[in-house]
This record gives structure tokens, sequence and C-alpha cells, in this order.
């Protein structure tokens, strides 16, 4: 775990304009200083991700929410009082401190505070905004370790901040609250329900957004292995056919089927939990590619709570010409 002396290194180095891997209870990001568009810039040179694609401002806390947006509306507030540090991110019109380079050009920006000691004494020592997009290439599988950060992007990062394994393990729930009615952009890991339950009115989860926002591009999350989705009762037969016509084939097999026998060349047992299957879901698809697995074979969980960011990763990790059959 990541001392002090790391800390005040990696907070160094951010100064500098340089980029480190920093730990969140989502994902590890790649961060670098908000305020600096070279830093910035840098980023999307790293992850090779579309300049386009907007990147999340991350602060210490929600009293330097104003510092960062033009104006902040009750319901953001409302919130972020109740959700922040957390795995919430909120849509504002964009502050002066927040460079275009940072919102893909756009006036808006997407802000949260995240919930971990490691990046929450990293945000007050280095004492500013840190983007930070996960820590991997773009469109693969997000990073839960520091490992996973270590060997996809290598010596590309100045410093990698050890936080451990990250407890939720899918990226934060992104809200835009710049109009009148709070709109979910990205479920992730807060829930809708929990949100609907704080703001006493339903959220909408549309298919396309004219706010472009991270993680909703058409393939993304996704594995080297080719992803298939299936309904449940059809994964254990569907992954023997495929391993039949000569497929390396790897396996969610849902909870309920636990212990079925799979021939198959690797089989990941779902837990039942929600929380737990979030917390591991891209850690799975990073064992099955290295596995050597060529084809992943996995079902949608009932798109509520936590089911519902998980439904979504798979959707994107199996690209936009994917058929659930």
């Amino acid at each position: 775990m990541a001392g002090t002396s790391d800390i005040e290194k990696a907070s160094g180095v951010l100064r500098a304009g340089g980029l480190v891997a920093l730990p969140t209870e989502t994902v590890y990001g790649l961060g670098a200083n908000a305020e600096d568009p070279a830093a910035v810039s840098r980023i999307f040179q790293v992850k090779g991700r579309p300049p386009s694609h907007p990147l999340i401002v991350h602060i210490g806390g929600a009293e330097q929410l104003d510092d960062w947006v033009q104006e902040v509306p009750a319901t953001a507030r409302l919130l972020a009082e109740h959700f922040w540090p957390g795995p919430l991110t909120l849509v504002l019109r964009r502050g002066r401190r927040v460079p275009l380079e940072a919102t893909g050009g756009l006036e808006t920006v997407a802000v949260r505070v995240p919930d971990h000691p490691v990046a929450l004494a990293l945000l007050s020592a280095f004492g500013g905004g840190v983007t930070a997009p996960s820590a991997n290439r773009f469109g693969s599988v997000s990073p839960t370790t520091a490992d996973d950060v270590r060997s996809e992007l290598g010596d590309a990062v100045g410093f990698v901040l050890d936080g451990g394994p990250c407890e939720v393990g899918v990226e934060s729930t992104i809200v835009d609250v710049t109009g009148e009615i709070p709109t979910i952009l990205r479920p992730g890991g807060v829930t809708r329900e929990d949100l609907e339950a704080v703001l006493g009115c339903p959220l909408a989860v549309p298919a396309s957004s004219h706010i472009r926002v991270p993680g909703q591009h058409p393939s993304h999350y996704a594995p080297r292995a080719r992803v298939v989705l299936v309904e449940p009762e059809k994964v254990v037969a569907e992954a023997e056919q495929a391993q039949e016509l000569g497929h390396r084939v790897g396996v969610f097999l849902p909870a309920a089927f636990c212990g079925a026998e799979v021939k198959a060349h690797a089989v990941v047992q779902v837990p039942g939990s929600m929380a737990a299957y979030a917390r591991g879901l891209y850690g799975f698809l990073r064992e099955l590619d290295q596995r050597g697995c060529d084809l992943i074979v996995a079902s949608l969980p009932a798109e509520e709570g936590l089911g519902l960011a998980i439904a979504n990763r798979l959707r994107r990790a199996a690209g936009p010409r994917a058929t659930e059959v």
C-alpha cells in the first residue's frame, strides 16, 4: 500500500507535468494535472484515446466543486452530499480552470470525489484537480490492480501508486445535471435505484446523448477475446458448440448453474452477489485473456442495481455488432 513518501513523489510528478496511476474505489486512473493542457494531452497520447473523448476531473471534496464549474444546481449539491466521496460523477458547466483539452472540446465537465484513501491523500498533497480516465489502453479492459496498470502501460506512467485491489470494480455512474431533469449517461458504481431514492423521481438511461462521456464508445472495456452474449440458459450449450468448432472458449457461468460441467477451455463461476460480480468483472476478463481464450461466452445479469452497470460493460465489451442469442 502506498505510503506518505509515495504520495509526495506522485504529487511531485503531477506538478512537473507527468502522469501518475492512482487507485480509486472504482478502477485505477491515469492522472494528470487537470489545469495543465500539455499534461492532459499526454494522457490521450499514452492511452491512444481520441481527443474528443472527455475526461473526469477528480477533486478532493464537495466543497471544491464551485472552483471547477460555472454553477452548482441544487440537484448537484444534493447528489454530492449523499454520494461523495464515492463512485458518482456529475456533469456540469465547465469553469475557467478546466481546459478544453480535458473536456473533449465541450463546455461541460465531468467531476467526482473518489472514495479511496490513497487517491484522497494524493489530491490533498497535490492541492488541485486531477484528470484521470482508466489507466489502460483505450477501449481495453479497465485495471483494478496496480499490476494491471504496470503490465499494460509500463514505463509510460511516471509513477504508480499501489492502493490494493479496487473495491467497486466498475467505473463511476455519470449523471448529467445541466438540465432540469437529471439523466444517467453511464451506469456505474452508484445504482439508479439509490439515485432515484435521493431525488424522488425516476431517472432515464438513454442509449445515446449529445453530451459525450467516458466509456460510451461502441466498443469499450474489451478483452482480446471476442465476447458473445447469450441467454443464461444457453451459456453452456453455446460454449460447448463453439469449443467443438475449434475455439478456445472461456465461459462466464451464471450463479444459477454453479457446479455444472462445461466442456470449455476455461470457466469462470460468476458470483451470485452483484457487488462481488462488479468487483471481479474486469479481473475475470483479464484472466480469460491470459489463459489464451479467443472467445468468451457470457449472459447479461438482471438490469437492476449493479447489474445495470455490469450489463452495460458486457455489451460494450461485446462491441457494436454484438448479438444476444
